[in-house]
């Protein structure tokens, strides 16, 4: 069948050109993006129907405390006992044997070796905070902080722990919370991702992508890796010999098949918002580069976070990025701080110091840094500030001997800060030994909840048809905000 479009590159066949044109892409740098579905960025398109933008700004239903969301994963599971969690009636069982129930990775126990606290607490704060010798930077901020003791979770294994804490479900396939912002609230930024996800320099966590996956909604919703060096993101500069006005030239080309074959598709919001990631990839060759550009920031704020070459360069680094995306109008920054190979997270199995020691020292005084940045910009009133790995630790020893404590999700800490929640508060507790919660007990769908509030979205109502379903982040249960940590 013949066109009326123009014979380009010898190709009459619309669907022919569609295929053969879309495989060069990684040379322009454009496949990268084609996950980041959504915009219309180009005026050009306006004949296309506003709904059939994925990405498209949408107001909150409610009012919200908070505009955009910073998660700091601390992946492995920080233990809690030795981080904010005070339980000085460990220090004299340390070496004991005890009869204590715990389940982790070696199975259900009726007793194990007490392995007591490694380091000592001091207050912090008007609240008194008692913080350990491990954050003494975080410790400065502890009155702007709300800490969570008695987070629970479905599983100790950190695969499906990973994904329980980021989409609310145990198996795979689902939408990450970064996903679920995205869908609810639109990104009000054209030139940007609306969802950002910052890996350590030695990995990423276990099962990858699918912590940030955007599961059965529209490719357009999920995560985008952003580096913190270098090319911000990868297959995004053009290759070598294609200038921009041919890059130009060749995607106003495609734009007008891709405009004739959708104007009869305006329900089809997939076919949409993957037409639409061609001119968002354009706009972010120029945009991405300049949003982590932190050379032109003072010298006096890379040093607040860490930003010197020394081991707190690197998170240092990607905290930084989290704010100038704040700044930017990214919706949900996901920083992870551990990789999957050998002990370079915080899965303390063996040396508990050494582990925790490094781990600590990598991410306090980046942290600390980018909550007083935060607030002293003003940014920290309308910015979520989220602290936490997929479960905490035990309060015995995994093995016959060493310091190591095995997985936990009976009981946990985590903590927020800024986006319209009380600072200078700790809600929950878990029992004397620190082996499960025993007060107030909050489920991971429970921090869900909060987080959703705060952006002045209802995590109840919050759903995406999908399986015959009306489905959501916190599952068809339900699950309500922490209210007691809501200013």
């Amino acid at each position: 069948m013949k066109t009326n479009k123009p014979n380009f590159c010898n190709q009459l066949n619309r669907r022919e050109f569609l295929k053969d044109i879309g495989g060069g892409f990684a040379a322009l740098g454009l496949t990268g993006m084609l996950a980041q579905d959504g915009f219309f960025a180009s005026q050009a398109m306006a004949k296309v129907p506003d709904f059939v933008n994925p990405l498209a700004p949408k107001p909150a239903p409610f009012p919200a405390k908070a505009k955009s969301v910073i998660f700091l994963f601390m992946y492995g599971g920080p233990s809690h006992m030795d981080t904010f969690d005070y339980k000085p009636e460990l220090y004299p069982l340390d070496g004991k044997t005890i009869q204590v129930k715990t389940f982790g990775r070696g199975g259900h126990r009726n007793e194990s070796r007490v392995v007591g606290p490694k380091w000592k607490f001091k207050q912090y704060g008007q609240c008194g905070k008692y913080v350990s010798d491990l954050f003494p930077h975080v410790g400065e901020c502890v009155d702007d902080i709300a800490f969570l003791h008695s987070m629970t979770a479905d599983s100790p294994i950190h695969g499906s722990a990973m994904l329980m804490m980021n989409s609310g479900n145990l198996l795979s396939g689902h939408p990450s919370i970064g996903s679920w912002v995205n869908y609810g609230l639109g990104s009000v930024n054209e030139n940007l991702p609306g969802f950002v996800v910052m890996l350590d320099k030695l990995g990423g966590p276990i099962s990858g992508a699918k912590n940030w996956s955007s599961g059965y909604m529209p490719a357009s919703y999920q995560g985008t890796v952003l580096r913190s060096q270098g090319t911000p993101i990868l297959d995004l500069q053009n290759s070598k010999g294609i200038a921009g006005a041919e890059q130009r030239t060749l995607l106003d080309h495609l734009r007008m098949i891709n405009e004739d074959h959708l104007s009869t598709r305006y329900d089809n919001t997939n076919l949409a918002a993957r037409v639409a990631s061609y001119e968002l990839a354009y706009k972010m060759q120029s945009s991405a580069p300049e949003a982590v550009d932190i050379d032109k920031e003072p010298a006096h704020i890379k040093e607040l976070y860490g930003v010197d070459g020394s081991r707190t360069d690197d998170f240092g680094r990607k905290c930084l990025l989290a704010r100038r995306m704040v700044e930017r109008g990214v919706r949900f920054i996901q920083v992870y701080s551990g990789g999957h190979h050998n002990d370079a997270n915080w899965d303390a199995h063996g040396d508990l110091v050494k582990n925790h020691e490094l781990h600590a020292g990598n991410t306090d005084k980046p942290i600390a840094g980018l909550l007083k940045d935060l607030k002293q910009r003003g940014l920290l009133d309308e910015t979520l500030v989220v602290w936490g790995g997929e479960f905490g630790r035990q309060p015995t020893a995994e093995y016959k001997e060493g310091t190591g404590r095995d997985h936990n999700s009976y009981g946990f800490t985590m903590w927020m800060a800024g986006g319209g929640i009380k600072g200078g508060v700790s809600v929950g507790a878990t029992d004397e030994l620190g082996s499960r919660a025993v007060d107030d007990k909050f489920h991971v769908r429970r921090l869900h909840a909060t987080i959703l509030n705060q952006l002045g979205l209802d995590p109840n109502n919050l759903t995406f048809f999908h399986g015959g379903l009306d489905k959501s982040l916190v599952g068809v249960e339900g699950a309500e905000p922490i209210k007691q940590i809501i200013a």
